[in-house]
């Protein structure tokens, strides 16, 4: 037949609409023609797809060739549509003959050999092409993380010619294995903490109402030991979440995704990150600091050495849980539901009393000033981490509780809540803390 009609996914953000690649075969002048929005690395895949089918066995057709990737209005990039308009121009061409090519969908660069590369985003390709009823064909290297979701519906090859093979049912195609969940790493122990009990209480409730946390202290206090506690004592994350963070690490670094399946993830940028680098952005966007940072924490250390403008872009996520990041080629959405966790000095010089503190009153406000009264109402605690006691690190102090005995509280906190009121008490809105956080009348009255 001289049309042939391919399924394939596109990528935008952690979304993965349908694509579907439209191949046409006519006479008259040799050449190819690709339409449907298309970026410079899919224009590039004329090449690709030549010399990929020329080197696999197959003679590429000396006709005139139309390639449509519809729907025309969504932008194309990468090299995942490869492996879709390679298969299109054979069967276009009649060197392949196979009857169910609705059943499936492609995703995968081609080499110039023919063999299969992986692409970002395998996850939510598969998951969504699962969900519409087919099967999809991804490239060995993205096995283990589309065996994360499902081996079911999944299939992995290496090369065109195995590919073109499976479709004529000539050659069975190999399942992704079921990934087990990865070992989790040694996280730091809250024992390690020696004193600052105030600090590690107000860890604890932290992490049992999924509040954000500023650290105030001078240095060598602490703070950022405390911090670093914080995913060890929190509940390990559910399937569904898992594969929400999982779907977001796969777009940036897809090798890490199986290692860090289930565990939270902790970000910790340096105070020099620009805001593209924190919240997402590019021509495409993608998925920034907040976005990786998705179930799990976001710890920024030396807080007002941010820019103001970076650490203010903030404040729409920390309410929402999720940024919108519109180019002029693609507006996207990617979620941003994180705890932060921020620490800060009191002063420029670290200190706010005593011997320490050089600076003068104006000096320690200009410090301060630097960030925005909406941003630190953002902080649902502000604790005070002082100077411990002299000669407590060389007295022998007797350790407090490990994370582990912390985190059965944290989750049977977290249980409560979910009974009681489905969420966690950090998202309540205004009439359900009306309605479950009810004050005695002396309390109110305190407030």
């Amino acid at each position: 037949m001289s049309l042939a009609i391919v399924h394939t996914r596109a990528a935008l953000g952690v979304n993965a609409p349908p694509i579907t690649i439209e191949v046409h075969i006519s006479n008259g002048l040799p050449g190819l023609t690709m339409v449907g929005l298309p970026e410079t690395t899919v224009k590039e895949a004329r090449d690709r797809v030549r010399s990929a089918i020329i080197n696999s066995g197959y003679e590429f057709p000396a006709k005139k060739i139309t390639i449509n990737l519809a729907p025309a209005d969504l932008p194309k990039e990468g090299g995942r549509y490869d492996l879709p308009i390679a298969v299109a121009l054979l069967a276009a061409s009649e060197q392949l003959t196979a009857s169910n090519l609705e059943a499936y969908e492609l995703v995968g660069e081609l080499a110039l050999t023919g063999a299969l590369r992986g692409v970002p985003g395998a996850i939510s390709s598969a998951t969504e092409a699962i969900r519409a009823g087919r099967n999809i064909i991804v490239a060995t290297e993205n096995a283990a993380e589309v065996g994360l979701i499902s081996k079911e519906g999944c299939f992995i090859a290496d090369h065109l010619q195995t590919v073109c093979a499976f479709l004529e049912g000539k050659h069975a195609l190999e399942r992704p294995l079921a990934q087990d969940m990865a070992s989790p790493t040694a996280t730091a122990d809250l024992r390690d903490v020696i004193g600052q009990e105030q600090g590690k209480r107000g860890l604890e409730i932290t992490a049992a109402g999924g509040h954000n946390l500023l650290l105030i202290g001078p240095p060598g206090t602490g703070k950022t030991m405390l911090a670093s506690r914080l995913s060890g004592i929190l509940p390990p994350l559910s399937n569904e979440e898992a594969l929400e963070s999982a779907a977001i690490l796969s777009l940036v670094n897809a090798d890490t995704v199986q290692k860090r399946w289930q565990q939270r993830p902790f970000r910790s940028p340096h105070h020099s990150a620009s805001l593209t680098a924190m919240v997402g952005g590019g021509a495409i966007p993608a998925p920034g600091e907040i976005s990786l940072a998705h179930n799990g924490i976001l710890f920024l250390d030396e807080l007002p050495e941010f820019e103001r403008r970076t650490l203010d872009a903030l404040r729409e996520p920390i309410e929402s849980g999720q940024i919108h990041l519109s180019r002029t080629r693609a507006k996207i959405t990617y979620p941003a539901r994180f705890q932060l966790i921020a620490a800060m000095n009191p002063s420029p010089t670290g200190h706010y009393q005593g011997n320490h503190n050089r600076c003068t009153p104006e000096q320690t406000l200009r410090y301060l000033n630097r960030l925005s009264g909406p941003f630190l109402d953002r902080f649902d605690l502000s604790l005070e981490i002082p100077l411990p006691p002299p000669g407590i690190l060389s007295q022998h102090a007797s350790k407090g509780e490990s994370s582990a005995t912390v985190k059965k509280r944290v989750i049977a906190a977290h249980e409560r809540q979910y009974r009681r009121q489905k969420k966690l008490n950090a998202r309540l809105e205004g009439r359900e803390i009306q309605k479950y956080c009810v004050l005695h009348h002396d309390d109110a009255r305190w407030l």
